[in-house]
């Protein structure tokens, strides 16, 4: 039933779901209430209401393991790249057991020169538990990196809901509403964190601008 559960959630993806990723859904589905926040400090909160709010944070430096693929739609990606991550979380790694999920998982993504579109290729990140970040477990699969990402100063806005290009298309537009013209961020370069699994519908996510 949880096989047949996670099937449909990928077919609304486009994705079709291998026989091979019931281990590893039956396993997540296990430790689902075991998920380590990736650290970070506040540094400032704007905005009095929700619709308005966003946050300055500091992340630090840290190990990530990342996959990127450049399928047609952002779904898809996002979709075939986490599959490959669950795989090297729940035994396909050097050292062959589960090794704990982290929260968010990132989706690094750039828009076209236009602005109107997303770039086809996204990169996903996953954090590696702090048992893990001095000496990470080997991937299995070689498309899978292990990568060791700098210091990060990000604004994060939360919203709810399915990810989409077009969701995360109007997600942008309205930060950039709501911050005015600045040049103390990047443009064109954002990430998409995700911080539950696609099958809750209204599942929250947040839009990172990247500090210069």
């Amino acid at each position: 039933r949880l096989f047949a559960h996670w099937e449909a959630v990928a077919s609304t993806h486009r994705v079709n779901l291998p026989r091979d990723m019931a281990g590893p859904i039956a396993q997540m589905a296990r430790h689902r209430q075991a998920r380590q926040p990736v650290p970070y400090v506040s540094l400032s909160q704007h905005g009095k209401c929700e619709a308005a709010a966003f946050e300055e944070r500091q992340y630090p430096a840290g190990k990530w393991a990342c996959v990127t693929m450049g399928e047609p739609m952002y779904e898809q990606s996002i979709s075939m790249s986490f599959m490959k991550l669950m795989r090297y979380i729940c035994k396909e790694n050097s050292v062959g057991c589960h090794l704990g999920m982290t929260v968010p998982v990132l989706n690094e993504i750039r828009l076209t020169k236009e602005g109107t579109e997303l770039e086809r290729e996204v990169l996903t990140a996953y954090y590696l538990p702090g048992e893990f970040q001095q000496n990470p477990p080997a991937p299995m699969d070689p498309e899978i990196h292990i990568t060791e990402r700098a210091p990060l100063r990000v604004l994060t806005r939360v919203f709810y809901g399915m990810t989409t290009e077009e969701t995360i298309l109007r997600e942008i537009s309205l930060f950039w509403e709501l911050l005015g013209p600045t040049d103390t961020v990047l443009q064109g370069t954002y990430i998409v964190a995700s911080y539950e699994n696609p099958s809750i519908p209204q599942r929250r996510n947040e839009i990172w601008f990247i500090c210069r």
